[in-house]
């Protein structure tokens, strides 16, 4: 069956392509064969300690302009909670406040220049996150202050007007904040029973007392999104969509599991009695615990998935296409019984699969996703997606190794319908790759890496006074794949430094940055010409 996701995506770039600064609505890439880069907007540069929705912002779609490509890839943009993983949110429809730009609050009239001059010396190549947080909420919460009292009658008809059409979410989202804040941070399942356990009472009693916080959490939304789409704009006049994600699951600790618990397998203090992981993989000879409540798919099939089907339609209004993370849970998923400390002892139970993507597909036409088809993929896995016409990924990394499936992470055996990556967020950088002996961040052996080297010389014709990177690069472009997609990381050569995340490991990740002025025209020119000679 062709895969009508991708002649889905192409005509609608050429339909947006013939009016670039008009309305996005559709799902698209814009042209039929193109390339991107995948940078998650905490890795943007700027004084504030993390990346934002800011003028650093601007300067990368300016680079990916210049550089001729036409995809900026995403992680997740919701608000980060535990291990500050875009993976473990504390909702799966809002934005994280922590990404608006102070500079456009200022310019808004909603913060002073002295608000700005009080920020610390922060790290320029990592997110130091505690400090950064402790900066920012403050400025924050003064904006709202300011918005507030002397917002513009245009401003506050906009928010209240944001505030209606995205109740379904909102309102839950920000009763939870506030009232996890009034309980200093601690997970909801340790909240007043009352609140806990939503009775209606006291969802108005705390809603009454924390009215002006309240609204301090919906205004940080609406400015959000509007600073959001003010980018998406700019980015679309220079011929550039974006490419987001969409987690399977939703943390424990979110608004979606204490509003919806009926949806997740919980106990009755609310506490999961199965959680998510994978079994043993390249990266973990224990597998990975995610710890994600598992979703009761019969619950959610009962209500047509309407949950499900509101998630990706906020998630397409943000993006013009989505990876869906961890498609092989959608066919079947690794389950863990709660308290394990390690994912080995779980079982694959069998999942929606294709009475939630026809669902899907009945709600939204044909699905403008990419599906995340790495790790154990099994026959039924490849079935479900090629049933539904949806685009997997091929990681160049894993082309060279052990791994049984590694012949199909191989140029050679690409089709078009694919998108290809030197490698993903998951991924160590290129280099790090190259340079690793593979204890510490896989499963790989010294000599499987010896042996991984040598048929990667092979297969690259790979010269040692080559540069890997720009090797892989040039893969990659040059297959036939119909998207291309590669680390900034991989762009500017960085070592395992600045690897985005090691799986498995609940510290250290997420943190990387690229420093000011690492985009030199040199790089945009390199890309283009690679663009120009393999037809992106």
């Amino acid at each position: 069956m062709p895969f009508q996701n991708i002649d889905l995506i192409r005509g609608s770039l050429e339909r947006h392509c013939r009016n670039a600064a008009g309305p996005c609505y559709g799902y698209c890439v814009n042209v039929p064969r193109c390339s991107g880069l995948l940078l998650h907007v905490t890795s943007l540069p700027g004084r504030f300690g993390i990346g934002d929705l800011g003028p650093c912002a601007y300067e990368f779609a300016d680079f990916l302009s210049d550089a001729g490509q036409k995809l900026w890839q995403v992680l997740p943009l919701n608000p980060t909670g535990y291990g500050d993983s875009p993976y473990q949110c504390f909702s799966a429809f809002a934005g994280n406040p922590m990404l608006l730009s102070l500079e456009r609050l200022r310019d808004q009239g909603l913060l002073q220049p002295s608000d700005l001059a009080q920020a610390p010396v922060f790290p320029e190549d990592v997110v130091d996150y505690g400090p950064v947080i402790e900066f920012k909420w403050p400025a924050l919460r003064r904006a709202a202050q300011v918005f507030f009292a002397d917002g513009s009658t245009a401003d506050r008809a906009a928010f209240d007007l944001f505030c209606e059409s995205a109740s379904s979410w909102l309102d839950d989202y920000a009763l939870f904040m506030v009232c996890k804040d009034a309980h200093h941070g601690t997970i909801w399942t340790s909240w007043d029973a009352g609140i806990r356990n939503r009775d209606e009472r006291a969802v108005s009693e705390w809603s009454w007392k924390l009215a002006p916080e309240l609204q301090a959490f919906k205004f940080w939304q609406f400015e959000f999104f509007r600073q959001w789409e003010d980018l998406r704009t700019y980015c679309r006049q220079r011929g550039i969509r974006f490419m987001g994600d969409i987690p399977i699951y939703v943390a424990h600790d979110s608004a979606e599991v204490w509003a919806h618990p009926e949806l997740f397998y919980l106990d009755d203090q609310g506490s999961p009695t199965v959680v998510s992981g994978v079994p043993p993989d390249y990266f973990s000879a224990t597998g990975q615990l995610w710890g994600n409540p598992i979703y009761r798919w019969d619950v959610l099939a009962a209500g047509g998935y309407k949950w499900w089907i509101e998630r990706f339609r906020a998630s397409l209004a943000l993006f013009d296409l989505a990876r869906l993370d961890h498609f092989r849970g959608f066919e079947s998923y690794w389950e863990v019984p709660a308290g394990e400390t390690t994912a080995i002892h779980g079982r694959w139970t069998k999942g929606p699969g294709e009475k939630f993507l026809s669902a899907l597909q009945s709600a939204f036409g044909e699905l403008p996703i990419v599906a995340e088809n790495l790790g154990v993929i099994t026959p039924p896995v490849e079935e479900l997606r090629h049933k539904f016409g949806l685009p997997g990924m091929s990681l160049l990394q894993f082309a060279f190794g052990t791994d049984p499936q590694g012949p199909s992470f191989r140029p050679h055996n690409y089709s078009r319908d694919l998108v290809a990556y030197t490698g993903g967020h998951d991924n160590d950088t290129t280099v790090g790759w190259w340079s690793s002996s593979g204890a510490g961040d896989s499963t790989r052996t010294p000599d499987d890496v010896r042996k991984e080297h040598d048929f990667a010389r092979l297969y690259l014709n790979f010269h040692d006074d080559s540069e890997i990177n720009w090797v892989m690069i040039r893969a990659v472009l040059a297959s036939v794949a119909d998207l291309a997609i590669v680390p900034l990381q991989d762009v500017l050569g960085l070592g395992n430094v600045a690897r985005m995340n090691l799986p498995g490991s609940v510290s250290g990740n997420w943190k990387w940055r690229y420093r000011p002025g690492a985009l030199d025209p040199d790089l945009s020119a390199r890309l283009r010409s690679m663009v120009d000679l393999f037809d992106r």
